[in-house]
């Protein structure tokens, strides 16, 4: 499979950044991986690397500070022209968190745990690629 060139992990939780992270790296999905607690620290790295901005966002939607909606509005608002897949990955997928990403600029909606399968799926959906087998 050919990599993608950086994928940006958005999520308040070490634990599942680093299981998200093993897991990316274990199945070889970009050539780069950027992991940010909070959407701030994201948008730093964004703004540090805004030249080849990455193929793949997945972003938590309750995070403190500020949420995956308002990282959003400040995100799309930064760029011009906007190549990356932004996958929201809620840990709850009940009615209230549903009704809050209705209508946001993203490309997708994937439950957690962040499993081989949902990754291969947003792969093949988004970028026409899947993982080796």
């Amino acid at each position: 499979m050919q990599k993608l060139s950086s994928v940006l992990l958005i999520d308040d939780d070490a634990t599942n950044n680093f299981l998200n992270e093993r897991l990316l790296h274990r199945l070889e999905v970009a050539d780069q991986l950027m992991v940010a607690e909070t959407e701030q620290d994201a948008l730093f790295l964004l703004a540090e690397y805004e030249t080849i901005p990455p193929a793949l966002i997945l972003l938590d939607l309750k995070v403190p500070g500020m949420t995956g909606i308002e990282f959003l509005e400040q995100y799309k608002a930064q760029q011009q022209e906007q190549a990356t897949v932004v996958i929201m990955h809620p840990a709850t997928m009940d009615a209230q968190d549903l009704a809050l990403v209705n209508g946001l600029p993203i490309n997708g909606l994937i439950s957690k745990p962040l499993t081989e399968e949902k990754i291969d799926q947003i792969l093949q959906l988004h970028f026409q690629r899947a993982l080796s087998a």
